[in-house]
């Protein structure tokens, strides 16, 4: 071999000082990205508790008895692992003055959903049953 050929063989590739310069800058990014890649996480873990929360609560409404046969109290159980509970009360508030003979009564739903790790999600809502009233 040549001198020249020589020379260019022994300077081709990295150094040692190089090749930890390089492995130094990956950990300095790496631990740079990681606090994002937990923050990324736990927001996709409370995300995923929120949908199953709704859903859950989506599933206790639409199982609801019609209008008539929904009487005041409370009902619970569980579902899909959440436990929840259904509140019928009279309805009370908003400034709504209700007549003495009306054909529609307002009752007020409320649904309770918690999860096993103890979140809690609630809709409040108004649903109106045919009274009495004439």
């Amino acid at each position: 071999m040549s001198r020249t050929m020589r020379s260019e063989a022994e300077n081709a590739g990295f150094t040692i000082i190089e090749a930890l310069v390089a492995l130094a800058l990956v950990t300095v990014m790496l631990s740079a990205i990681a606090p994002l890649i937990a923050v990324s996480m736990r927001g996709v873990r409370s995300a995923e508790q929120h949908v199953a929360l709704v859903a859950t609560a989506r599933g206790v409404e639409a199982g609801l008895p019609d209008r008539q046969r929904l009487a005041g109290g409370s009902l619970s159980g569980e579902r899909a692992g959440h436990r929840w509970r259904l509140d019928v009360l009279p309805y009370a508030g908003g400034g709504i003055v209700l007549r003495p003979r009306s054909h529609w009564v307002p009752q007020t739903i409320v649904i309770t959903v918690a999860s096993p790790s103890g979140a809690i999600f609630r809709i409040d809502t108004v649903r109106l049953y045919r009274g009495s009233g004439g």
